[in-house]
């Protein structure tokens, strides 16, 4: 078996309707400029809450990994 070696990105991705929506919005804009993802793990989610403790957007901090490449 050949080596690999990965980088690991922390993104943090936000939407009005969930947290995972927020996770998918995310790796959908990740994987526009970057080839090869492998891996998505959620580290925290929390909200973005308004002046009156109303949830204005949930967001959803994950690291990402993908594959360098030769």
């Amino acid at each position: 078996m050949t080596e690999s070696v990965y980088k690991v990105i922390e993104l943090i991705g936000t939407s009005k309707d969930s947290w995972e929506k927020a996770a998918a919005a995310a790796v959908e804009r990740a994987g526009k400029t970057l080839r090869d993802l492998r891996v998505a793990e959620i580290v925290k989610l929390d909200l973005q809450l308004d002046a009156k403790g109303k949830i204005e957007a949930y967001r959803a901090k994950l690291n990402v990994s993908f594959k360098f490449e030769d």
